[in-house]
């Protein structure tokens, strides 16, 4: 994706999953997102978006949020599973993506799985919806 497509927001939306800073913890990272921010405005947001063919849930909270009882108990659960959230008969389509965190660089290294498999899907996919 090229940067001028990535920052077109007639084609590309990030969304938080809290809508406001949720603060620090102890050790410096950020705190889970609030839930009354996420309550407050996922739903109406979304449905303002009805176009939306594809969600790639990026972390944790994101897969809470858009796969519900349907994420695993783990991340590597969850993302061992991709296929069948992609497959899924739900709309839009959605690709659980673990966070970008310094904190994943160990479970990426365990998984080469994920930049050999589901990585060209992602590519593919995200083409196909652009």
């Amino acid at each position: 994706m090229t940067p001028e497509t990535f920052y077109d927001e007639g084609r590309v939306a990030i969304v938080p999953m809290g809508f406001c800073f949720p603060g620090l913890d102890a050790k410096g990272g950020d705190l889970p997102p609030r839930h009354e921010c996420a309550a407050r405005w996922h739903s109406d947001l979304f449905a303002a978006l009805p176009q939306v063919e594809l969600i790639l849930a990026v972390g944790a909270y994101a897969q809470a949020f858009h796969l519900g009882s349907a994420r695993g108990k783990t991340l590597r659960e969850t993302m061992l599973n991709w296929r069948a959230h992609l497959k899924a008969a739900r709309r839009p389509r959605i690709i659980p993506l673990p966070h970008p965190s310094w904190r994943n660089n160990a479970w990426l290294k365990k998984n080469p799985w994920f930049e050999e498999e589901l990585l060209p899907v992602l590519r593919r996919e995200v083409r196909k919806v652009l």
